[in-house]
């Protein structure tokens, strides 16, 4: 039995590139590869939500926001934890990702600069995995699909408010703001279409397919 979701109207108008098919083909050959590298973006992204809080304790209402995401991102990383635990997938730390890397050597230095561009990349990557939790949803086994789907009604808003705090705290003017964000897209866009030798939840296309490797049980 699979699962009904769609892409939400607001994040496929928010992306002119969706995901590649291949990246969602090569995601169901290695569900255990791409569940290990999903924990550890939960991790990497409550991670980040308190590094706002702790470069910009001052701004309130941001400090706030950061503070409840840092716990909603922590609780969803033990709910991944807590299916590799049933499918028997050893946790391991992984290394930042092309895709990963690739924004965040787009982030300039300056502020308010840094602050925007910071802002606009985390909507970025909370736009994509909800994109990408919609697009693999009905391809899962039941259990696992119906966990995406969570996943995503959870989080579908998330980039709509780090692009509101792009506006309210950066202090740059709007038209400016949209400028920017073109042109981050435009990275985005490349890193996701673009050859990846590696696999990961938000790499490129696959240079290489390798032979699917499931664990002894499933949660299906």
């Amino acid at each position: 039995m699979t699962v009904d979701v769609s892409v939400p109207d607001n994040i496929a108008a928010f992306f002119e590139t969706p995901t590649p098919d291949a990246w969602l083909d090569e995601a169901c050959r290695r569900l255990p590869e791409m569940l290990l590298d999903h924990a550890n973006c939960e991790l990497k992204a409550a991670s980040t939500a308190l590094g706002f809080l702790y470069r910009y304790p001052d701004r309130s209402a941001l400090a706030q926001r950061m503070s409840r995401l840092a716990r909603e991102e922590l609780r969803h990383f033990e709910q991944v934890r807590s299916i590799m635990v049933e499918m028997r997938i050893p946790f391991e730390r992984l290394s930042a990702s092309r895709y990963a890397g690739g924004l965040r050597d787009a982030v300039r230095h300056d502020e308010p600069c840094r602050l925007l561009d910071m802002l606009l990349i985390g909507a970025l990557i909370e736009a994509r995995s909800c994109e990408r939790f919609a697009k693999i949803a009905p391809r899962l086994p039941a259990r696992l699909g119906k966990f995406y789907g969570g996943l995503l009604a959870s989080e579908a808003r998330h980039f709509e408010h780090y692009i509101a705090f792009a506006k309210s705290e950066s202090g740059i003017a709007e038209t400016q703001i949209g400028e920017r964000l073109a042109e981050l897209k435009a990275i985005e866009a490349s890193l996701i279409t673009g050859p990846d030798d590696e696999f990961r939840f938000h790499s490129g296309v696959p240079t290489r397919a390798r032979p699917a490797s499931f664990p002894r049980r499933s949660p299906g």
